[in-house]
């Protein structure tokens, strides 16, 4: 019994010995996994359409495949940090997914984007690795879907094509017309009572080719005509013969233009006369009614004081003049702008005229005016670096005709068509890289802009184009001009041809501008060029009125300018 005992607890401590030894072995024993560090996922670069994003941020599709390629393996929960957001800052709606071994997030748009409009891709830092590391900083990047390039309007013949252009910026003039003078609003935009005198100089002209063209009857326009001008003759105010830039189109009171520009605008005047002259010589019959038109054409003429305003007999005239503040804007016409018209006119007058030195001292600045540089391959006569606003070549050369037209200081063919190509050139060019600029959209002048008004040029380039100013430069620039005009109507026109015509402005421009921007205004002076300067391209009218007119020879003469017929 006590040898059984014995021999059962020598047995335990055996099994006890070796399961002691058992659990010593390093053979048996189980080892924590090895410590894997969390590697941080960094985004290695971004495809739009298979294309980089630096490389394609515009004209991108509807519906386009974002690739972003990251250097680890993520998390499926990283889905949720890539979003497509609109420049307001509404979400997307996307389809999502893992690819490339899942270091890469593919987006698509469940639906078609909108055209021309710039969309952010968002990378929030919640991206993290499969080993738990979580991406450091976040990532925005933009770009802008296509524009819609489909016709908007049925292909016409270019004939047609002027005259539904002419036509429709004539309801400008003719349907926006102030209804108790018959002058020409300022804009669309500004207070209804005000008319501008300048622009009601360019309506009278518009409405000259509404009679040619019979987009009115010529009985309808001398009747319109003979209610501004009586207006002009007896209501309007005037200063020795000068009208104001703006008027009240109803009590022909002066509606101040800043405040001290409450009188005489000697420019907006010229402008003016430049229309009466044309309407002067288009209505040459023997009737009653154009006989009376002639002589209240030839009173508002004859009144304008010219040389008074060489203030004190200074060798330049001055733009403006003040009856409560004198001479205070103090702003001498002087060249090269816009303002070659008034110094022709002045010259002219039959009553007040001015010498040759006033323009050669005054406005030439003895020379002064001349530039000579070459831009993009063409010379430039006169003006300022690259030529200034296109506004120039336009409205004193609605009358004048500058085909060989010539003087001490340049050639004005030479001059309007250089300064045009070199516009032109520099908007094909794009330094600024604006979204949009191209050979068939160009065009720096004065004109409305995003909230507020610039006269935009090569050397102040905003991003806005103005329809007028290619178009308006259809003599100089047929085939440059042509491209723009169908571009204009045919590609942007549901959004840029309305009610009176063209609108003042636009821009393409999504980056930069914030765009796409059309104007939904219109402006007088300049809706009035593009019916005249696409007249004077295609008939020579309005060129061939006012060359006729006996005050604008003489001036021309008087100044030592070289024309036809001179």
């Amino acid at each position: 019994m006590y040898k059984r005992f014995e021999n059962s607890i020598v047995c335990c401590m055996l099994i006890a010995s070796l399961l002691v030894y058992s659990c010593g072995s390093k053979s048996d024993v189980v080892a924590p996994p090895p410590s894997v560090d969390p590697k941080v996922p960094t985004l290695n670069n971004v495809t739009v359409d298979g294309v980089n994003l630096n490389n394609a941020r515009y004209n991108i599709s509807l519906k386009p495949q974002i690739k972003l390629s990251f250097s680890q393996p993520l998390a499926a929960s990283s889905l949720n940090a890539v979003s497509l957001v609109t420049a307001t800052g509404s979400m997307v709606s996307v389809n999502k997914a893992l690819s490339n071994n899942d270091s890469a997030i593919i987006l698509q748009p469940v639906n078609n984007l909108s055209f021309l409009t710039r969309f952010n891709i968002i990378v929030n830092q919640d991206v993290q690795s499969v080993s738990g590391g979580t991406m450091t900083g976040g990532f925005t990047g933009s770009f802008v879907t296509k524009m819609d390039s489909s016709r908007k309007f049925p292909k016409i013949s270019d004939e047609a094509l002027f005259d539904t252009v002419q036509r429709r910026t004539l309801k400008y003039f003719w349907d926006f017309a102030h209804p108790v003078s018959g002058l020409i609003r300022e804009g669309t935009k500004h207070d209804s009572k005000i008319v501008t005198t300048g622009g009601s100089g360019f309506g009278i002209m518009a409405l000259l080719v509404a009679a040619e063209r019979g987009f009115k009857t010529k009985a309808e326009v001398l009747h319109r005509l003979q209610t501004m001008i009586a207006f002009l003759k007896n209501t309007a105010q005037h200063f020795h013969g000068v009208y104001p830039h703006w008027l009240d189109g109803s009590t022909g009171e002066v509606i101040p233009f800043s405040s001290n520009d409450n009188g005489a605008d000697l420019v907006e005047t010229a402008f003016l006369v430049q229309g009466l002259l044309c309407a002067r010589q288009y209505f040459d019959g023997m009737t009653a009614e154009e006989v009376q038109l002639r002589d209240d054409i030839n009173t508002i003429v004859n009144r304008v004081q010219w040389n008074w305003f060489q203030k004190e007999n200074d060798n330049v005239l001055y733009w403006h003049w003040s009856p409560t503040v004198s001479w205070a804007m103090n702003l001498k016409i002087q060249g090269w702008n816009e303002c070659l018209l008034t110094y022709v006119l002045a010259a002219g007058s039959e009553n007040y005229s001015i010498a040759k030195s006033v323009y050669d001292n005054g406005w030439a600045q003895n020379g002064g005016i001349r530039n000579g540089t070459i831009y993009y391959g063409y010379t430039l006569p006169l003006g300022p670096n690259l030529g200034g606003p296109l506004f120039f070549a336009h409205y004193s050369f609605l009358g004048l005709k500058p085909y060989e037209l010539s003087d001490a200081y340049a050639d004005y063919w030479t001059q309007n068509r250089h300064h045009t190509l070199i516009n032109y050139n520099y908007c094909k060019a794009n330094p600024k890289d604006y979204y949009g600029y191209s050979d068939s959209v160009w065009g720096l002048t004065a004109s409305n802009i995003r909230g507020g008004y610039a006269a935009s040029s090569p050397s102040n380039d905003l991003g806005y184009i103005a329809p007028t100013a290619a178009i308006s430069s259809m003599p100089y620039t047929p085939e440059e001009s042509l491209a723009a005009l169908h571009f204009y109507y045919y590609v942007l026109g549901d959004k840029l041809f309305k009610e009176y015509g063209f609108v003042d402005a636009f821009t393409l421009d999504v980056m930069k501008n914030d765009g796409p921007w059309f104007d939904d205004a219109f402006l007088a002076i300049d809706q009035g060029p593009i019916i005249v300067m696409i007249e004077n391209y295609r008939s020579g009218l309005l060129w061939n009125l006012f060359m006729s007119a006996p005050e604008v020879k003489n001036g021309l003469s008087k100044l030592g300018f070289n024309a036809p017929g001179l």
